[in-house]
Parts: C-alpha cells; structure tokens; sequence
C-alpha cells in the first residue's frame, strides 16, 4: 500500500525590520503591513578588495583610513550603526564592514555614505596623519591642555596615573574631602 502525501511549499518567515510583523515572506518581497521592504540585499562591491593583515594590525594608519573616519563621523553625529544603515537602505551589517575594514566601499557606496553621513566625501577619504593633526590642534586650543602637555613627559607611570584620577574626579564634580 503507497501512502501519498501532499507536497507542502516551504515559505520563509521573516520579520520586518521596521514594523516588526512576523509573516511569511510575499511574492514582491514587501511587508503586508507598512508595505517596506523586507530585506534589502547587501551590495557587492565590483571588484573584491582585500585589506591586508598588516594594515588592521598597525596602531597608526599610515594612508587613507575610511573606517575610523565613517566611525568617528557617525558617532559624532549620535548615530547608531542601524541610523546609518537606514539612510544608506543597506543593511546594518554593511556598516559593520566598513567600519571594521573588513569591506572597502565603492566610490558609489562612498558618496551614499557621505549623503547619508551630511558630510563631504574628502572628510572621509581624508589620510590618518592630517586626521590626527588636525584633532591634536584643536586639543591644544584649550589653554589647560596646552599648559598640561609640555609637563607630562616628566612624570613617570605612576604620576601620569595619579594625575589622570585627579582630572577625572575633578570632571566628574567629584571633590575629596580636605
């Protein structure tokens, strides 16, 4: 005796980002409730870039470092990785990468970033070196820090540490008592 049994679709259920629905995906891939995409693919770059290990590795970029400039910009403007993802309709994942310099972005996706970001793309293309001039400068602006620097090459490991509990306790509206 053959026992036949009806053949069931699989259908992927999926979650919608924005709204949240949990529903089985649709033909044309929107939500059946705020009619947003479901999953918006992540774009390949047109050719694959490798980072080298040694690039990753290094303390002190040497040449064009997109990564810490897509980071700092975007936590400069209070932005989470999703914010961002949102306004570039990449997924967050993507952001992750570029931040990570796990993915080097296409000039298209670069100047989508620099939109999404409201800034120029030459602040992120920008090299380390005059990055960090450029924050050092603005540092040593303030007339405390300008007084400070020259003083904190004399103290030693234990000086430097004490000090710098000092100064956070002072920031913090903390007082010890006299």
């Amino acid at each position: 005796m053959a026992t036949t049994l009806a053949t069931v679709e699989a259908r992927e259920v999926i979650r919608c980002d924005n709204c949240s629905l949990v529903q089985f995906r649709t033909s044309n891939s929107l939500c059946r409730r705020c009619h947003k995409p479901l999953e918006i693919d992540e774009p390949e770059p047109l050719a694959p870039q490798l980072v080298p290990p040694a690039a990753q590795a290094s303390e002190e970029p040497e040449g064009i470092d997109v990564a810490r400039a897509v980071r700092a910009v975007r936590q400069g403007r209070n932005l989470s990785q999703r914010q961002l993802a949102g306004r570039m309709q990449v997924p967050r994942t993507y952001i992750s990468k570029i931040e990570n310099a796990k993915a080097v972005p296409t000039l298209s996706s670069l100047e989508r970033l620099a939109n999404a970001l409201e800034v120029d793309i030459c602040e992120l293309l920008r090299d380390g070196r005059s990055r960090r001039a450029r924050e050092a400068a603005a540092l040593m602006a303030d007339p405390f820090l300008a007084e400070i620097a020259p003083l904190v090459n004399q103290l030693d490991g234990f000086q430097r540490a004490m000090f710098l509990n000092q100064v956070r306790e002072l920031a913090c509206g903390r007082r010890r008592p006299a």
